[in-house]
């Protein structure tokens, strides 16, 4: 009887791993299929960092290379910041960072997707369960399609 409630235990984990793996790959298909190469974003990067007050980015990208990323307010990026800011700066990018996520980089991940184009609107992620202030939230808005 143990052996039996073990495999269940383990099928349910699975299916449920699965189902956060084939929405993503759901979404990266809508994604893809939209075949958008030259877009704007607003990414909004929540965090403890001391780049908070200056948030939100916004980012133009064109066959997946950044065009241009500049805080909505005018302020200046330095290159510190920027670096960091690479890592979201292309629609591919955020959805790496879900993958890497999903696949055991944080101990919890809630993502919710664009209905249009299923790229990761809102990303909250908890990298460690019992750590505080290590969390980190994108919020993708304002997407437009510029062709």
């Amino acid at each position: 009887m143990k052996k039996l409630l073990s495999v269940l235990i383990v099928l349910a984990l699975a299916a449920c791993s699965a189902g956060n793996q084939s929405e993503i790959e759901r979404n990266r298909e809508k994604w893809r299929d939209a075949n958008i190469s030259h877009y704007r974003f607003i990414l909004n990067i929540g965090c403890f960092c001391v780049f908070s007050q200056d948030m939100p980015l916004v980012i133009e990208v064109r066959d997946g290379q950044v065009v241009s990323m500049e805080y909505q307010n005018g302020n200046p990026i330095d290159a510190g910041n920027r670096e960091f800011f690479e890592r979201f700066a292309t629609i591919d990018r955020v959805f790496a960072e879900v993958d890497a996520d999903l696949a055991g980089a944080a101990d919890k991940i809630v993502v919710t997707y664009d209905q249009t184009y299923g790229f990761p609107a809102q990303v909250n992620i908890d990298y460690v369960k019992e750590a505080i202030d290590e969390e980190l939230a994108l919020t993708v808005s304002g997407f437009e399609a510029l062709r």
